[in-house]
């Protein structure tokens, strides 16, 4: 067998658990260069056909490296850290020591130079190892990147999230970092397969990062499972709230479905399997509550937009004359339609954020709900790599800044994933995640 057929009989799709990963890695079960080595075998047998990462020359030899000197910092297994070991995926927005920032775009990364903003300094000093960069599009919106999807590398993977998503899908880091300022978590969770948690507004640091929009942008992580989510956001969450683990006595919560135009944005097929996964749902004890939401979704998805195109014209507004013929149309589009945007107007958009959080939240406590239910994208991730689908399914839920979490649920008749959408009521991140665990152990 030669090794062009050996590598493409590889399995693309093969995420690996972080929570089952780590007490082998900190035990010396599994020993840190042997992992290393093998995630790093892989990433060059199959790293050709997703393209997730930045190309980096010496990996190889920089990872082994930096695997020696955590061996030497940490040479009892009792006293190592929580991530000791584990690769981690860095969107190419962050951040990061000894790598450049390109934002997915053409501009000089010396326009992005910046100290580690928290989020990287705590998983690093958590014992992660950086596995690379991870391929954004231009500037966290819509023009892609090379990244394909591990499950099909005919069909996008999503975005703006691209290369996290992907990366963590095909076993190639078990923990990524992703932003969301429309649905960058949310929809590539579930176009690859995989566990998205895009936190609460500000409750994870912006620091660091290249912002898109300000008011929008948020900082979560992708993962295998909820556990391993649950794992991560308590190291990169400040006033993280341990809550007692479930016991299989707890009853169930209530679980609300935005019943509306909202909820007819998904496509047929998504949602009959989304509709399969209520009554799984159902059988496990939870009590469905279907509600009448967001009536005027299409108001929201407009004002969303506008403080988003106001708001990256602001981020880009010493950048952008400077170098106009280095970003794709799209995004100065985006850019010059922000421009024209008023003050006054951006105000009161802010403000229907705030308006739309609470009758979310008000609508979840009338009914004694705890999380609402939807879709997590409209439908399976579509073919080709040229556009990354419609994030509209994420779009209200960034708005309010509430937390989000996905997970993979069914698939297409073609194959591809679906993902379900649980969100929860503000702040209540931890809830959020507990309730994907206890789903995940049953």
């Amino acid at each position: 067998m030669t090794d062009t057929v050996a590598k493409r009989e590889l399995p693309l799709v093969q995420p690996q658990s972080l929570s089952r990963l780590l007490p082998r890695l900190r035990s010396g079960e599994l020993p840190l260069e042997t992992y290393i080595s093998a995630a790093l075998d892989r990433l060059d047998q199959i790293e050709p056909a997703i393209s997730s990462l930045l190309p980096e020359n010496s990996r190889r030899e920089r990872l082994l490296a930096e695997a020696a000197q955590l061996l030497q910092l940490y040479p009892d297994p009792e006293g190592r850290p929580p991530l000791f070991g584990a690769l981690l995926g860095i969107k190419d927005l962050f951040a990061a020591d000894g790598f450049a920032t390109r934002a997915g775009s053409r501009l000089p990364p010396e326009l992005f130079a910046m100290a580690e903003g928290p989020v990287v300094r705590r998983l690093k000093a958590a014992g992660a190892l950086v596995l690379g960069k991870t391929v954004s599009t231009e500037f966290a919106y819509f023009s892609p990147g090379p990244t394909r999807n591990p499950h099909n590398p005919r069909h996008t993977p999503g975005g703006s999230s691209s290369g996290s998503a992907a990366a963590v899908a095909a076993g190639l880091c078990p923990l990524a970092i992703g932003t969301q300022t429309i649905g960058s978590i949310g929809r590539p969770a579930a176009f690859c397969g995989i566990c998205g948690w895009k936190p609460s507004y500000d409750r994870t640091s912006r620091q660091g990062a290249v912002a898109f929009a300000a008011s929008l942008d948020h900082v979560g992580l992708f993962a295998a499972g909820p556990a391993d989510l649950e794992l991560a956001a308590a190291i990169i969450t400040d006033r993280w709230r341990e809550l007692p683990p479930a016991r299989p006595q707890d009853p169930w919560p209530v679980l609300a479905i935005p019943d509306g135009p909202y909820l007819q944005q998904a496509e047929a097929e998504a949602l009959a399997v989304f509709e399969q996964t209520v009554g799984q749902l159902e059988a496990r004890g939870c009590r469905i509550v279907r509600v009448s939401a967001m009536a005027d979704i299409a108001k929201i998805n407009e004002r969303h937009r506008r403080i988003a195109a106001a708001e990256l014209a602001d981020t880009h507004k010493d950048w952008y004359p400077q170098h106009k013929e280095l970003y794709s149309a799209t995004t100065a589009e985006l850019i010059e339609k922000g421009q024209a945007i008023a003050a006054s107007q951006l105000a009161e958009d802010r403000q229907g954020q705030l308006k739309l959080r609470a009758e979310l939240e008000q609508t979840l406590t009338e009914n004694g709900a705890a999380f609402w239910l939807s879709p997590a994208a409209p439908g399976p991730a579509p073919e080709g790599i040229t556009a990354t689908g419609s994030p509209i399914m994420n779009l209200p839920w960034t708005h309010a800044g509430m937390p989000t979490l996905g997970l993979p649920a069914g698939k297409a008749a073609n194959g591809m994933p679906l993902g379900l959408q649980i969100a929860a009521a503000f702040g209540q991140d931890e809830e959020l995640l507990a309730f994907g665990h206890r789903l995940e152990t049953v």
